[in-house]
């Protein structure tokens, strides 16, 4: 979302824009760089980050330092990760429309921080204007299931995980969750991503069963 950084301080960028998902995930997502990009995979990985949090609160979640308390005891895995991504502070905004999160606005320092008053102001503005355009397109879909229900589970979209996930539950006899718990632990085990991991288990350079 290179339209965000403009009014944002030099040390802040964009992570975009992610849906709603039961399972987080990079795809679907609106990123703006390579940082941003693996954040949102490190949450799809771990299960927790402060996009979690917002879209379970549906109110905004802001870890001001992600390397001290209490946020680094609130996602200890994510703040680890986070850092050697290249975030200090990251800052998560719900995209709250019809009754649900639709999915976050989110934004990171590079320096450990809080955002000014006035930046603040400006990612709530383009959260409510992320969220209007969502329902508008929604309301103009002629997808009779339409966007914010194509948003909401639009973590069928990732074949790679999916795909990778069915092939585990076979091989090791285990439910879905069982499954992705599998290669979620597998991903954080050898500092990959789930993608990553995902991937190994479809072109089979990867067997869990060697485990």
């Amino acid at each position: 979302m290179p339209g965000l950084r403009q009014p944002l301080p030099r040390d802040v960028g964009a992570l975009g824009v992610r849906p709603r998902q039961r399972h987080l995930h990079r795809r679907g997502a609106v990123t703006s760089d390579e940082v941003a990009s693996r954040l949102a995979e490190i949450q799809y990985t771990l299960g927790e980050g402060p996009g979690v949090e917002a879209i379970r609160l549906r109110a905004p979640v802001f870890a001001t330092d992600l390397d001290a308390p209490p946020d680094s005891r609130r996602w200890p895995l994510f703040s680890v990760q986070a850092a050697r991504a290249g975030a200090a502070a990251a800052f998560s905004l719900p995209l709250t429309g019809a009754g649900t999160a639709l999915g976050t606005l989110d934004l990171y320092r590079d320096v450990p921080g809080s955002l000014p008053v006035d930046r603040v102001r400006t990612a709530l503005l383009v959260a409510d204007a992320v969220t209007l355009a969502v329902v508008a397109l929604d309301h103009a879909s002629p997808d009779p299931e339409g966007v914010m229900t194509r948003l909401s589970g639009a973590e069928t979209d990732r074949e790679e995980a999916h795909q990778a996930t069915g092939m585990i539950m076979v091989q090791l006899g285990v439910s879905a969750e069982e499954a992705l718990l599998r290669l979620r632990a597998r991903a954080f085990a050898q500092g990959s991503t789930a993608v990553e991991v995902a991937r190994a288990v479809l072109n089979r350079s990867l067997d869990l069963r060697d485990d």
